[in-house]
């Protein structure tokens, strides 16, 4: 039973990939906007209604990561290591991430590109990329002490979410995350020039 449970698993994979590869493809030759569903379906060799068993809206065929991404930025909270000051472990995870993108040259600048030309995906990343906010600020409280619903860890989860969007568009995404979290760490005050 486990062995037909592992190929189920991996056909489903496959085929989520295959979906999310279709997709892509698509969207950098006509452009987000000029294509359908049933076109990415099509070209995946599969029904619409199996492509929306694997995602809920056709933004959500470019951004397919969501679980990881949050699983990592919980992680950055929980697994840092001993004596990190939570929010130098969130900075450093945050540069991380801008420093793991530009990894991609070419290939992210074109996805980019896409993103940043379509209103509505842009709109989607915002709302996607923030949706962790809760799961952060969960973490932050349990790390902390504080009470599940601690105001000051949901304004710190936000502000730590908020560093990477504005990094994201930023000339300097590294300079970025640092004046954010600068700015986390020791108040405007501090950091005024």
């Amino acid at each position: 039973m486990t062995e037909t449970m592992g190929r189920r698993e991996r056909k489903k994979a496959a085929t989520r990939q295959a979906l999310a590869d279709a997709a892509l493809q698509l969207f950098l030759e006509h452009g987000f906007d000029a294509v359908s569903i049933r076109d990415i379906a099509e070209a995946a060799d599969v029904s619409t209604t199996t492509l929306f068993k694997h995602f809920p809206s056709k933004e959500a065929l470019l951004f397919d990561m969501d679980a990881d991404l949050e699983r990592d930025l919980v992680a950055a909270v929980r697994d840092r290591a001993p004596g990190t000051p939570l929010v130098q472990a969130l900075r450093e995870h945050m540069l991380r991430a801008s420093a793991f993108k530009s990894e991609y040259g070419e290939q992210l600048a074109t996805f980019q590109r896409l993103v940043t030309a379509t209103p509505a995906l842009v709109e989607y990343y915002r709302r996607m990329w923030m949706r962790h906010e809760r799961a952060l600020a969960e973490a932050i409280a349990a790390d902390s002490g504080a009470p599940a619903d601690d105001p000051r860890c949901a304004a710190l989860a936000h502000l730590a979410l908020e560093a990477r969007s504005l990094a994201a568009t930023a000339t300097d995404r590294a300079a970025a995350v640092d004046a954010a979290f600068d700015l986390l760490e020791r108040g405007w005050e501090a950091t005024r020039p």
